[in-house]
């Protein structure tokens, strides 16, 4: 049975300033629950603390240093575009959630950029047959032909990058006209204004992640002089697959078997055969995803889909993270089935150009090094 101690012995053991455990936490390395004497204090797993432990004594030698930072054991890339915090995501000091009560994408963008002007998404063609099709296409087609990052001028860049997130947007089907991003979407897919605003919500919620996989792509792409659609492109590319920005369409048909088999079903069948339920569970957010929750206290869920995630987090003690939510969403709504995607890959665009325009002021190609463990060659 595990055990659980408190912040002062965890700062004992490792010989750490809080502020450590607090990153520990929010990088999945320290698992943390409430006190249940008093939930003020927050109690750290031990069996984790001794790991950490363990991985300190083992020393920073070159070959363990670079397997574990690309791994996770030791944070690699400075930033401050975002961070977490006691389990709340935060972007530039700003609470996430908090922001996303009113703040549109474009609000957004103009912060995690910095920039210096509104940013304006209401640019580009309306696309003849809108989908992931166009969009990675269109994003093809300008990283072949685009000018490097090096030698041009900041505010250049943020012109060329709001027009990138513009176009992304018309590829997934928003309506070319001079409106937020949000407000696009909904004319484009023909939705009320109420949806809108959960448009917006979402949106504001998924523009950034720290450092993510898709995130670390569009760096490393960065860091080589890679024009702005090149490091777009490594990032978005990186963002489709299913364990990351295309998550949701696992929770979809989730839903799909939900209506057809009735939520008692779906999960007796996933329990049986220890296959996990997608959406439930985060490694950042132990006591559930302050981004799910938030945008899915806005959706009035139909009752087969609010009794299956409320069955499926009392079975597992997952709660349900951003995924179940665009999810939620787009089946509640009718969106067009790729929703959820083009919400997640219009939105983190604003977020992968902000970590590519922070790492054009590090001076240093991203450059790994392999560890090898094939056949040694014959000397």
């Amino acid at each position: 049975m595990s055990s659980w101690i408190s912040m002062d012995e965890v700062c004992s053991r490792l010989g750490v300033r809080p502020q450590t455990i607090y990153a520990y936490v929010s990088r999945g390395k320290l698992e943390v629950m409430s006190d249940p004497s008093d939930s003020r204090r927050s109690l750290y797993r031990a069996e984790d603390v001794a790991g950490l432990a363990r991985r300190k004594q083992a020393g920073r030698k070159h070959e363990t240093l670079a397997t574990n930072t690309l791994f996770g054991a030791e944070p690699s890339i400075p930033t401050s575009i975002s961070t977490f915090l006691r389990e709340r995501l935060y972007y530039r000091g700003q609470d996430a959630v908090a922001l996303a009560k009113t703040a549109s994408v474009e609000e957004a963008a103009q912060l995690l950029w910095s920039a210096g002007q509104p940013v304006d998404f209401s640019c580009g063609d309306r696309v003849t047959t809108p989908g992931r099709v166009a969009a990675f296409t269109m994003l093809a087609g300008l990283a072949a032909t685009g000018h490097s990052t090096h030698g041009r001028m900041t505010r250049v860049l943020h012109q060329e990058a709001q027009g990138l997130v513009g176009k992304i947007a018309n590829a997934f089907g928003a309506a070319k006209v001079a409106q937020p991003l949000h407000l696009r979407f909904a004319q484009g897919w023909k939705q009320p204004a109420k949806v809108a605003e959960l448009l917006r919500t979402a949106m504001v919620l998924l523009v950034d992640h720290e450092l993510t996989s898709s995130a670390f792509a569009s760096r490393i792409a960065a860091s080589t002089g890679a024009s702005l659609p090149a490091c777009l492109l490594s990032g978005m590319t990186t963002l489709s697959g299913p364990l990351h920005g295309d998550a949701s369409g696992r929770v979809k048909a989730l839903f799909d078997e939900v209506e057809r088999q009735g939520e008692d079903h779906v999960i007796a069948h996933h329990l049986s055969t220890g296959v996990p339920l997608a959406g439930f569970g985060h490694h950042l957010y132990p006591d559930g995803d302050p981004r799910a929750t938030a945008l899915l206290a806005m959706i009035d869920l139909p009752e087969n889909i609010a009794r299956f995630i409320e069955k499926a987090s009392g079975l597992t003690g997952l709660q349900p993270n951003i995924d179940v939510a665009l999810a939620a969403l787009v089946t509640h709504y009718g969106l067009p089935d790729d929703a959820a995607f083009a919400l997640f890959a219009t939105a983190r665009s604003v977020g992968l150009l902000a970590h590519s325009l922070e790492q054009l002021g590090v001076a240093q190609v991203i450059r790994p090094r392999g560890r090898y463990v094939g056949v040694m060659p014959e000397r």
